[in-house]
């Protein structure tokens, strides 16, 4: 007798054997020898039908139990396989984006959201929810047809989870288009180092941990982070990027010739952008005597802690 059928249409040959071998571990880990699955291929996608095997196979309770795994597991694949797929959809039909330049830059915004198996707990909890809105629609579903054709019940049946995956694409197009007015401004800013020339030898900037920062001139003596001609590039600053702090704008008036850095932390936004906008004349120090020094007020500073 048949239990449940479910139909993929517009799916690879790999992801529907991938959906086949799941369903069937879960089918026969169920009732041993008492529930048959098996893979059907036609014109436009594939079938993959559970049989109960009579007369071993009872209709009874446990049956729900099977539901409720398939339903797991479809919701699984659902998260892994097809998201990618809808989400590109719902980029170009909601949001008219059409080059695959920015569908790919929108979805790399996208993708991290929709891994299980990340750092974030977050983010792992967000798929975990989505995972948890499938597989319940799926169970009703599977308690009331036997047959399921994949696309119309995610049409009809997961509004709540496709409401969610628009949220996710409106997300990544905010981030893909402040991302986008990022690289322009720092272009802006590459083109004032430009068309500037170097009005001081060398600027050291003393990276002290978190966004504790101190910037000096060649002769190692504080730059007045305060000078008004850092004003219009301040502005523009804080209005297009939201810097916390004015040492972008203080070197790009001051313009040196080279700028060291001296940090245990690279990766921190306001030494990255400087490496964007200063590009050859940035020298990102290893660890020298300046460095040496550093550590030591900053151990100095903790014991007084």
């Amino acid at each position: 007798m048949k239990l449940f059928a479910l139909t993929l249409v517009k799916t690879s040959e790999s992801a529907a054997h991938r959906l086949y071998t799941a369903v069937d571990h879960t089918a026969r880990s169920f009732q041993k020898h008492t529930v048959a699955t098996t893979l059907h291929r036609f014109d436009n996608g594939f079938v993959i039908q559970a049989d109960g095997i009579l007369p071993h196979f009872q209709l009874d309770k446990r049956t729900d139990a099977l539901y409720k795994q398939v339903a797991d597991v479809l919701a699984d694949w659902i998260v892994r396989e097809d998201e990618e797929r809808l989400m590109r959809t719902l980029i170009t039909r909601d949001f008219d984006y059409t080059k695959e330049e920015d569908i790919r830059a929108i979805l790399s915004y996208c993708l991290p959201m929709q891994q299980t198996d990340m750092a974030d707990e977050s983010m792992s909890q967000m798929a975990d929810r989505r995972k948890q809105i499938i597989a319940e629609a799926a169970y009703t579903y599977l308690q009331e047809n036997s047959d399921m054709h994949l696309q119309g019940f995610m049409n009809f049946r997961l509004r709540p989870y496709i409401e969610e995956l628009h949220e996710m694409a409106e997300y990544a197009i905010d981030e893909f288009l402040m991302d986008q007015q990022y690289q322009e401004f720092i272009s802006l800013l590459k083109y004032f180092v430009y068309i500037q020339e170097a009005k001081i030898p060398a600027a050291h900037l003393l990276h002290k941990g978190g966004n504790d920062f101190l910037l000096l001139n060649d002769r190692m003596e504080p730059i007045d982070t305060s000078q008004n001609d850092a004003t219009l590039t301040v502005e523009m600053l804080e209005k297009d990027i939201n810097f916390e702090d004015v040492i972008v704008s203080t070197l790009i008036s001051v313009s040196p010739q080279h700028i060291f850095i001296h940090t245990r932390d690279p990766e921190v936004q306001v030494i990255k952008t400087i490496t964007q906008i200063f590009e050859n004349r940035v020298q990102l120090c290893d660890y020298c005597r300046v460095c040496h020094n550093l550590d030591r007020i900053a151990a100095a500073d903790y014991n007084k802690g």
